[in-house]
């Protein structure tokens, strides 16, 4: 698939998600085995604080891991959220930087952007914006933000060296970059690879570790480092849109979706730009 249509079915994904109420990170109606996004959450590393702090509706179960968490926020920071969705990250940020503090969002879908503005006036955050925006070509400044978090997000896009040398030009000197992602530890077979679903799923358009890890590199980051990882368990999943995708519609065996699951992890990682 090309850049622009890798964009257009991403942004056609999630603006169901956004309007029809579906609780994962792929265009169908039944994903992540029914679960509830709390349940999905909490699976994750959210705690139930957290959870009850953010206003109904912010949280849609889309995430891998708890970016905010990582990131160690202090009062008055400036936080910046790639691919923001309904704002439930951005919401749990701005709890943590305060009213001295600012928190902005990006996300290219604007059904996306109409959801999490709704839910900021429902909450009265006043310290947090969403900006319409590619992850790509981020609508901010220079040397504007102190921190930088992202939650599954950043492997959707079909340019990610890009999104790190974004990143790292709206970052403060001192800087924080703190991602939860899905890498790969293998190559995926041609047939996931080509597959929209799989795609917009989280899945397909993951990188291998080590290029994601080196991207963040290549983009002047330092001290970039791997703080968990874990098994993406694809398999364990039986309504997950992407194991129905490849057992259904690729007419693949549960084994063989066990086995791709093993080359799928979900990692979080941290790295500064320097001063």
């Amino acid at each position: 698939m090309k850049d622009t249509e890798i964009k257009k079915k991403v942004r056609e994904g999630y603006a169901r998600i956004a309007t029809k109420k579906t609780f994962c990170c792929a265009p169908t109606s039944s994903c992540c085995g029914g679960s509830l996004p709390e349940t999905i959450s909490k699976s994750i590393g959210y705690s139930e604080t957290e959870l009850d702090s953010v206003p109904d509706g912010a949280n849609l179960g889309l995430g891998c891991g708890n970016p905010v968490a990582l990131a160690s926020l202090k009062e008055g920071e400036t936080v910046l959220d790639l691919g923001s969705g309904a704002g439930f990250d951005c919401f749990l940020a701005a709890n943590k930087v305060g009213k001295t503090g600012k928190v902005i969002g990006v996300d290219m879908t604007p059904e996306m952007l109409d959801k999490a503005r709704q839910n900021a006036r429902k909450g009265k955050y006043g310290n947090v914006e969403f900006r319409r925006g590619e992850i790509e070509k981020l609508p901010v400044e220079d040397n504007y933000v102190d921190v930088i978090i992202s939650n599954c997000v950043i492997n959707l896009s079909p340019d990610k060296p890009a999104v790190f040398r974004e990143a790292f030009r709206v970052l403060k000197p001192g800087g924080r970059l703190m991602v939860s992602d899905i890498v790969l530890l293998k190559e995926l077979p041609d047939f996931i690879k080509e597959s929209v679903a799989a795609y917009v799923g989280c899945i397909s358009g993951a990188m291998l570790k080590d290029d994601y890890l080196g991207a963040i590199k290549s983009a002047g980051f330092k001290d970039v480092q791997v703080i968990e990882d874990a098994t993406f368990p694809i398999e364990s999943m039986a309504n997950d849109p992407t194991a129905q995708v490849i057992m259904k519609e690729m007419k693949i065996t549960p084994e063989k979706v066990k086995e791709i699951g093993q080359a799928v992890l979900s990692v979080k990682v941290q790295a500064v730009k320097g001063k």
